[in-house]
């Protein structure tokens, strides 16, 4: 019975970090070419404040066609879980042109 609620806990463990969220939004015609720039976004009060602010326009240097994508990775999941206990978490933003 032991080993049957530690693999279940285990198991959630798990399944709690695969949960990373991604959007994508393509600008245009979507990214045309492989330049890539990436910048952090930084919230706090688990979420619902912004920190700072990350300029996705600036980011894509004018281009008509380019794809903005924001997600949890496995990165900011790992600051998160040390800065949760501030209610600090971040999200990685990335712009392909």
């Amino acid at each position: 019975m032991k080993k049957v609620f530690m693999t279940a806990i285990i198991v959630i463990m798990l399944l709690s970090m695969v949960a990373c969220s991604t959007h994508i939004h393509k600008v245009g015609n979507g990214a045309q070419g492989n330049n890539i720039e990436t910048a952090r976004q930084w919230y706090v009060l688990f979420g619902l404040v912004p920190i700072n602010e990350v300029n996705t326009n600036q980011m894509a240097s004018g281009a008509a066609n380019y794809e903005i994508k924001t997600e949890q990775t496995f990165i900011d999941g790992l600051i998160t879980a040390f800065t949760s206990y501030v209610t600090v978490s971040c999200r990685t933003v990335e712009v392909k042109k």
